[in-house]
């Protein structure tokens, strides 16, 4: 399917994947048509802006939690294509805000599907779901008895350990009001596909990051941590859980993802989105610093205890039935040799320019964390996706966006 001339309608343009996936489409030559809050100054929102395609998208005047504007927006864009971004997605936010976040992201897409019903429309629809919905995938013996004794209750029970890569059929556990939302989401798309045959299709994308991410999610506020270090704004970096694996792909190859999807996926169904490596907390901050011009020769915690030489150490070895690279500190952490807790306070990175304090902060520890994500990505890659960019490649676009002070 050629997207030229396609009439295509996202909510949530104004995030920071609706506004990149504007900016490819328009660059396909589609007519791109964007739903946007109304804002009281006018202002045009800051990813349109920074990827300067103000000029280009038509933009709506909407909400999701109001019916009627969905329905005015439909009316205009006359889409041939949707692709359902608008979310509250931010997890800590969802924690605080529950009502909030099941209102734009279940009363949202509740919204949208029943206009489009009502309507008579007939639109190809991509849905922008989310890993968090797998939440607590069991990888170990020995995390399935620390969570046991933590939780109490899994379930579904695991029928495999371990539970990785997570394919399109893995248990959904989701650890946050934001997973939960994401889940009725989800449904309420194959939902609407199964009872009124709409053209529906779930992408579960894993994270995905790049330039112009909003600075309060954690791989932002790494970049923008490290330059604001590099220019002396601040004297240490301050993080949460620095044990949390997850499976970062580049923006640009789940937009693209997004697309095949729209034009081979199967009505009704669900695809993951993912880069099939597995990375942590700790290495996305120490390969920054690393990036930066900063190369680490030693990690310890403030006690001294625990101690990494050459932390960034790649190593290409299988695991999970995977081959993907990792760093030693990866390795050491996933093979229960390694585990940074709150109350080792922080690290100090020793590095080619001296020591820097990276300091555990307790208010960024979630209630309930979500261990790893590892995707499977086998379905959506026989429809012909191969991710084309290196966590490094992520890092570098993040950081080069953070060099202005302003951001």
């Amino acid at each position: 399917m050629s997207l030229r001339n396609k009439n295509i309608f996202i909510t949530g343009i104004s995030g920071f994947v609706g506004s990149h996936l504007a900016k490819y489409l328009l660059s396909q030559g589609s007519r791109v048509f964007g739903l946007v809050r109304r804002r009281a100054d006018g202002s045009v929102p800051q990813n349109i802006k920074y990827l300067g395609i103000e000029n280009e998208a038509r933009l709506l005047e909407g909400d999701v939690r109001d019916i009627s504007s969905i329905a005015s927006a439909l009316d205009l864009s006359k889409p041939d294509i949707i692709f359902h971004l608008a979310a509250q997605s931010f997890i800590p936010r969802s924690f605080s805000c529950p009502g909030e976040t099941m209102e734009v992201n279940c009363l949202g897409t509740a919204n949208l599907l029943e206009a489009i019903r009502n309507k008579d429309l007939a639109p190809i629809i991509v849905f922008g779901g989310s890993s968090e919905e797998y939440g607590l995938a069991i990888f170990s013996d020995s995390q399935y008895k620390q969570v046991k004794n933590k939780y109490g209750t899994i379930f579904p029970e695991p029928t495999r350990i371990p539970e990785l890569p997570i394919t399109e059929t893995n248990p959904l556990r989701p650890m946050s009001p934001y997973a939960v939302s994401k889940v009725y989401a989800d449904y309420l798309m194959r939902n609407y596909h199964t009872c009124y045959s709409l053209k529906t299709v779930v992408s579960r994308g894993f994270n995905h990051e790049g330039a112009g991410r909003g600075k309060m999610f954690v791989t932002s506020s790494i970049a923008r941590q490290v330059m604001q270090y590099k220019r002396g704004e601040i004297d240490k970096l301050i993080i949460g859980n620095v044990n949390a694996f997850r499976d970062w792909s580049h923006v640009n190859d789940i937009l693209k993802g997004y697309c095949l999807l729209a034009e081979k996926g199967k009505y009704g169904d669900v695809y993951n989105q993912g880069s099939q490596r597995t990375n942590s907390v700790m290495s996305y901050l120490l390969l920054t610093l690393e990036c930066a011009g900063y190369a680490v020769d030693k990690i310890k915690t403030l006690s001294g205890s625990k101690v990494v030489d050459n932390p960034n150490e790649l190593d290409n070895s299988e695991m999970f039935g995977l081959r993907f690279e990792k760093t030693k500190v990866d390795k050491r952490i996933l093979e229960g040799k390694l585990n940074f807790q709150l109350s080792d306070n922080g690290i100090l990175a020793l590095t080619n320019k001296g020591k820097i304090a990276i300091e555990f902060d307790e208010e960024k520890f979630r209630p309930a964390e979500v261990p790893i994500l590892l995707a499977g990505t086998a379905k959506i890659n026989k429809l012909g996706l191969q991710n084309a960019h290196s966590l490094k490649d992520i890092i570098n676009d993040q950081l080069n966006y953070f060099l202005d002070p302003s951001r």
